[in-house]
C-alpha cells in the first residue's frame, strides 16, 4: 500500500475510533435536584463542571419538600442538595439516600425585603411592629411554612419575635422561596422574607431588615448521593461541588460554608 493510502487509513482508523468512544462519553449525565434557592449557584457550577469534565449536568429545582418527595417516589435524581435537614432527614428514613454521602455543606440566613420603590429602608422587626401598617394593604410573602424551609425558618422567627399571631392572616404562602421573591419584585406583596441569597440576586427588591440567626434553627444546606446511584461521573460532580472552585462560586452569591 502506497504511502498516501496508508496514511488515509490512519486518518479513517483514528475518525473511527473518536466516534466509537464519543458517544459513550456523552451519554454520562448527571441529574442534580436542588432547593430552588441554589438556581443561581448550580446552574453556574453545572457550566464550569461541563467545561471541565465535558459531562452535562440535567437541574431540577423546586422547594426541598417537593423534590424529597418526588425522590421517595423513585424520581431519577443522582445528587440531592436540600436547604434544611428535615427533608434530608425524610429521604434518608425512606432509605433513598447513601447515609456516608450526606454532608452539610452551605449556611443561608433570612432577611425582610421590599420593591426598590418601598417608603422604608430600614425596619426594626420586634413584637411591637406594626406589620399590618407596614404592608401597605398587600400580604408578607413567604414560603409556605407548611412544607417549604424558607417558609418554617419564617414561621419560627415570627413566632420567636412575638409577630406570628399578627403576621398569619397576612401570609402569601408561596410554593418556594423565589416564588416568594417574585411576588415582591413585581410589587403584589410590599414585604417578604426569603434568603439572603434571594436578595443579593434580585435588582428589583432591597434588604430592609435582617432577621435574627437566634429566632429560628440554623440554616443549613445538606447534599448527598441518591441511594445506588454511585457512578463515576456523579461521585466527581458530588466532590466538585464541595471543591474550592465550587465553594467560591456559592460564597459570590451570598452563602456561607458550613465549618
Amino acid at each position: 500500500m502506497g504511502s498516501g493510502k496508508k496514511f488515509v487509513s490512519c486518518v479513517v482508523s483514528a475518525v473511527c475510533l473518536v466516534i466509537s468512544v464519543a458517544p459513550t462519553y456523552a451519554s454520562e449525565k448527571v441529574t442534580v435536584f436542588a432547593a430552588a434557592s441554589l438556581t443561581n449557584a448550580i446552574t453556574e457550577l453545572a457550566g464550569l463542571y461541563k467545561e471541565k469534565a465535558g459531562i452535562d449536568a440535567t437541574l431540577s429545582f423546586a422547594s426541598s419538600s417537593t423534590l424529597a418527595r418526588q425522590i421517595a417516589q423513585g424520581a431519577p435524581a443522582d445528587i440531592y442538595l436540600s436547604a434544611n435537614n428535615k427533608w434530608m432527614d425524610y429521604v434518608s428514613q425512606q432509605q433513598m439516600i447513601e447515609p456516608e454521602t450526606r454532608q452539610s455543606l452551605l449556611t443561608n440566613s433570612l432577611v425582610l425585603v421590599a420593591p426598590k420603590s418601598y417608603s422604608d429602608d430600614k425596619i426594626e422587626v420586634s413584637a411591637s411592629w406594626d406589620l399590618s401598617q407596614a404592608l401597605q394593604g398587600t400580604r408578607l410573602a413567604v414560603g409556605d411554612p407548611a412544607h417549604v424551609p424558607a417558609g418554617r425558618y419564617a414561621k419560627e422567627s415570627l413566632q420567636t419575635l412575638g409577630l406570628w399571631q399578627q403576621a398569619e392572616p397576612l401570609l402569601a404562602r408561596a410554593n418556594n422561596v423565589r416564588s416568594a421573591l417574585v411576588l415582591v419584585e413585581r410589587g403584589e406583596a410590599m414585604l417578604g422574607m426569603v434568603y439572603k441569597t434571594d436578595a443579593l440576586i434580585s435588582k428589583q427588591v432591597k434588604q430592609v431588615a435582617e432577621i435574627p440567626a437566634s429566632s429560628h434553627q440554623p440554616i443549613e444546606y445538606p447534599i448527598a448521593i441518591v441511594n445506588a446511584m454511585s457512578r463515576p461521573e456523579v461521585k466527581d460532580f458530588y466532590q466538585f461541588l464541595q471543591s474550592e472552585q465550587a465553594l467560591a462560586v456559592f460564597t459570590k452569591y451570598g452563602f456561607g460554608v458550613h465549618q
